[in-house]
């Protein structure tokens, strides 16, 4: 039987990568550097505050530049940025959506938004995302496709689309979930709220899917207080993605008239002031963040039984939230190195509880969740702040 894991030769690890001493090391922080005090005080300024303003157009301009897609939509938070991206493909009452079991809860709750179920997939520890291969097993097992669709032969529902989330900013391996999209008529939904910065096979993530999400929550890499984005490369979509997040509203001088049912998703204009100052400095800060991870890459080279997550070997990384796995044999101590690390003021973090385990979710369809659940119990979230990155500078 192997010895017992050395929790804290980890945490001295993690202290010799900071390295920091006497302070209290947050999980992830923003970082305001740039020109957020101008832009925000612009607002203040002019009044522009709210829902309309030059900065709105300015960030999604910048954010469809950045990512390489043809039309981004900014809104209030990456939660509702996805309840539309399934709207707008299609996803109705009593449909299935395939989502990863391992993910934030915000997947599964934008799918049930829609009156839809939530059908849970395992991953893969290649990407820590959805693994397509054995999803399209999977498939093969219980899907029927018929001319309208794809359905589920067990429950008689139809799935409609499948949304992997690109975890922690570690891009999935999205050629073959593709190919599986298209075999089985499924819509892809890229959930990329963490993935500002990554990039699959050259290509920004978002390009995938029909509608992709972003989010600009406050422990993103680059953040507008609260607020996501929709991304689609369909300008139609984006058209209607823009006209429904803003209560679907006729545009006219006075007169107030609605075509259909919209959402009151608008991020306010000194929201997108902020979004616009961090989009300037968001290279810098992927530099500094993939700084510290190739020194949390050397670092846990040298301590045994634990591995550093690094990008898979087809995608470039934003390294938003640093992982560390804990090996099998040891994934019992994991509770007792994050009360160790927490204690001595070094934030870190479990993955989140698997969507199943959830009350809300529990008799939600789902495959073999295998790895997932392996994952649970043995990975580990540390500091990732971007300006940790640049302190061997």
């Amino acid at each position: 039987m192997k010895k017992g894991i050395d929790n804290s030769k980890i945490l001295d690890a993690i202290k010799t990568a900071l390295p920091l001493e006497n302070k209290f090391v947050s999980l992830h922080e923003p970082r305001f550097e740039g020109n957020e005090w101008t832009y925000v005080k612009e607002c203040l300024d002019t009044g522009w505050v709210s829902s309309v303003g030059k900065f709105v157009d300015l960030f999604e301009e910048k954010l469809a530049e950045y990512t390489g897609v043809k039309r981004a939509v900014a809104v209030v938070n990456g939660t509702a940025a996805l309840h539309i991206c399934l709207t707008l493909v299609g996803v109705e009452p009593g449909d299935e959506v395939l989502a990863p079991a391992m993910t934030f809860v915000a997947t599964a709750n934008a799918i049930t938004y829609c009156r839809a179920v939530p059908h849970f997939v395992d991953g893969e520890e290649k990407t820590l995302g959805t693994d397509p291969y054995k999803l399209g097993d999977y498939l093969k097992e219980i899907a029927d496709v018929r001319l309208e669709g794809c359905f589920n032969r067990l429950t008689g529902r139809r799935i409609k689309a499948v949304v992997p989330m690109h975890t922690f900013g570690h891009p999935v391996d999205l050629d073959p979930l593709v190919e599986i999209s298209e075999r089985y008529k499924l819509e892809l939904v890229e959930d990329a709220a963490e993935s500002l910065g990554s990039y699959y096979k050259g290509m920004h993530t978002g390009n995938w899917g029909k509608v992709s999400a972003l989010s600009f929550n406050g422990n993103k890499v680059i953040t507008t207080g609260g607020g996501g984005a929709i991304l689609t490369n369909d300008e139609s979509l984006g058209k209607l993605a823009k006209h429904i997040t803003t209560t679907a509203k006729i545009p006219h001088r006075w007169a107030f008239y609605h075509d259909m049912v919209g959402y009151n998703y608008r991020l306010p204009n000194i929201n997108a002031a902020l979004g616009c100052a961090q989009l300037e400095q968001l290279p810098g800060f992927i530099t500094r963040k993939r700084a510290l991870a190739e020194r949390y890459r050397e670092v846990f080279g040298q301590i045994e039984g634990v591995t550093f997550f690094a990008e898979p070997d087809f995608a470039r990384s934003n390294y938003w939230l640093n992982a560390i796995l804990l090996d099998k044999d040891f994934s019992g101590e994991r509770d007792n190195f994050l009360e160790m690390a927490n204690s001595a003021g070094v934030m870190t973090r479990p993955a989140w509880t698997l969507m199943h385990k959830l009350p809300m979710f529990s008799t939600c369809p789902r495959m073999n969740l295998d790895v997932a659940e392996r994952l649970e119990t043995c990975l580990i979230n540390i500091p990732s702040s971007s300006f940790l990155g640049g302190l061997h500078e």
